[in-house]
C-alpha cells in the first residue's frame, strides 16, 4: 500500500499533470467566455434577422417544451470552442516546428567537418593528419 501511494505521489507530481490541471481551469474559463458571447452577443444578432432570440426558440409537442435554441446555442459554442482551440493549437505547432528548424539547422552550423580529402590520393582522411595514412604524402596546411 506504501509503493501504491508512492507512486501516486509521483504521478501527481509530474509536470504534465499539472499542466493538465491549468488546462482544465483555463478551459472552463474560456467556456464561459465563449457561453457569454453566444448567449450575449450572437444570439441576440441572429435575432435582428429572425425577430426572436436563440433561447426563445422552442416548439410544444404534447405539453412539453423542446427549446431548440437552447441546443442551436450550444452547438455554436462547441463550434466556436474548437475552432478557436484548433487555431491555438496550430500556432502552437508551427512554433514548435520553427523552433525546431532553427535548432537544427544551429546544430549544422556548429559541427566542424572531421574528414578532409587527401589532395594526391583523393582518400578520406583525419581533420588535423598531417601526413596521408594511405599514401604517406604530406599535407598542406
Amino acid at each position: 500500500m506504501k509503493k501504491f501511494f508512492s507512486e501516486f505521489k509521483t504521478f501527481i507530481s509530474r509536470g504534465n499533470v499539472m499542466d493538465m490541471a491549468v488546462g482544465v481551469i483555463v478551459g472552463g474559463a474560456f467556456t464561459a467566455i465563449v457561453n457569454s458571447l453566444v448567449t450575449d452577443i450572437i444570439s441576440p444578432v441572429l435575432g435582428l434577422f429572425g425577430n426572436s432570440n436563440l433561447a426563445e426558440l422552442s416548439v410544444q409537442i404534447g405539453g412539453v417544451n423542446f427549446t431548440y435554441g437552447n441546443f442551436i446555442a450550444a452547438v455554436i459554442n462547441f463550434l466556436l470552442t474548437a475552432f478557436v482551440l484548433f487555431c491555438v493549437i496550430k500556432a502552437i505547432n508551427s512554433a514548435s516546428e520553427k523552433a525546431a528548424k532553427l535548432a537544427h539547422k544551429e546544430e549544422k552550423k556548429e559541427e566542424a567537418p572531421k574528414t578532409k580529402t587527401c589532395p594526391y590520393c583523393k582518400s578520406e582522411i583525419n581533420i588535423e593528419a598531417t601526413r596521408c595514412p594511405h599514401c604517406t604524402s604530406e599535407q598542406p596546411e
